[in-house]
């Protein structure tokens, strides 16, 4: 899955020969599962159509501040700036250049470009002198300065039959250039994450286990937000319904505490971060009936034993990896939850209450306390488990920037 799927693409399209490729441009995006608006300066018009991009983009395309006769209905540029999670100025002629580095505001791209809150990145093309000129060096450095991420042109035929650099890059480079230039800044580039998530299945006999109502979803949230955010994910699942979306996630089924256990112990040492959220049985039956236990007797009583500790155990064992813990808790929850922090050699612990309506097992929501080794809690409101991850993972990329 591409870093860019899901994200809101917004691309402005000035008045280059270099703009018939954006049709292309487009497409990639959309294929990549991106939202994709265009922007288009008027002259643009000129050399692509705006019907064929929005086609291809399932959006109108929008070039006027006002576009109908009535002035009924103006294109709003600062709603236009914050929707988009990046924007890509694509070509960007020398007067696009120059009005961007100067903030001339005369046509809705600038205004938009000047409205936005995302990352800039801009795509020059133009002919080989143009490009060589002061005037133009002088404008992308500007916008360098500014923050803004430069395309470079490539060297190629050019429009006036010239040879030399000034040639846009192509639509599938440029995509290549977003999507690596992002991976490279995500928080977690180089991570390697292990995940725990789901119940454990503690075998009575052929037929019945003894169980929990864990449906493993803030595990496998927290997996596809590490994802997101630059990680190499392995995530060992207990039985679960669930899916992984992502395919980058390398994944192991178990179904006892003790295959969790010995899939944790044989891998924990390659990892740099460790979240066990897997909900694992404390206990399980000390002998395991090879037959179906008969219902002969009013009462059958069961003979139970602990489960191997797989947190303490990896907590004792750890040489520099950072350890996430969970705990669930329905009385004397902080103190709990802090000595459970500290007694297993945890960096953080995530504490769900059974008394707060909306979290813990079975719900799309969550509401959680953070605590760290110093006994520092952070508390967040009900959210969606999706949103918890994040409040996790920020807590964790700054722990680790400390």
């Amino acid at each position: 899955m591409s870093v860019l799927s899901g994200k809101n693409i917004l691309i402005g399209i000035s008045a280059g020969i270099a703009a018939y490729k954006t049709a292309s441009l487009v497409r990639l995006f959309i294929k990549l599962g991106c939202d994709v608006k265009v922007v288009m300066t008027p002259s643009a018009k000129d050399f692509v159509t705006p019907l064929t991009l929005s086609t291809l983009s399932r959006n109108p395309v929008l070039s006027k501040f006002v576009e109908d006769e009535d002035h009924e209905m103006w294109n709003n540029h600062v709603e236009l700036g914050l929707w988009g999670d990046l924007l890509l100025i694509c070509p960007a002629t020398a007067n696009t250049l120059s009005k961007m580095s100067t903030g001339r505001c005369d046509n809705l791209l600038i205004a938009t470009y000047l409205s936005s809150k995302c990352p800039v990145y801009f795509a020059p093309a133009m002919d080989l002198d143009m490009y060589k000129h002061e005037s133009s060096k002088a404008s992308i450095d500007k916008l360098i300065s500014f923050g803004n991420i430069l395309i470079p042109p490539v060297f190629g035929e050019l429009a006036s039959g010239l040879i030399g650099k000034g040639r846009m890059a192509e639509p599938v480079d440029i995509v290549s250039f977003i999507e690596e230039d992002i991976s490279n800044k995500l928080p977690l580039k180089n991570k390697k994450i292990l995940i725990t998530a789901g119940p454990t299945y503690e075998k009575i006999d052929p037929v019945r286990f003894l169980g929990n109502n864990s449906s493993g979803k803030m595990g496998f949230e927290l997996a596809n937000t590490a994802t997101k955010l630059g990680a190499s994910v392995f995530l060992i699942s207990g039985p679960t319904n669930l899916q992984l979306s992502n395919k980058k996630i390398k994944r192991i089924d178990i179904t006892s505490s003790d295959e969790m256990f010995n899939q944790v112990k044989k891998i924990y040492k390659n990892f740099d971060i460790i979240i066990m959220s897997a909900a694992v049985a404390d206990f399980k039956p000390k002998i395991i009936s090879n037959n179906k236990i008969k219902k002969k007797n009013e009462f059958i009583s069961l003979d139970l034993e602990k489960t191997r500790d797989i947190l303490s155990y990896i907590g004792t064992n750890k040489s520099n990896q950072f350890i996430v813990g969970f705990a669930l808790e329905t009385d004397n929850e902080f103190e709990n939850a802090k000595t459970k922090l500290h007694s297993k050699n945890l960096d953080l612990i995530v504490l769900n209450s059974l008394k707060d309506k909306g979290a813990g097992f079975g719900f799309e929501t969550n509401k959680v306390s953070i605590i760290d080794k110093e006994n520092k809690v952070i508390n967040f409101p009900l959210k969606s488990k999706e949103l918890v991850s994040y409040d996790i993972f920020n807590i964790i990329i700054e722990k680790l920037n400390e």
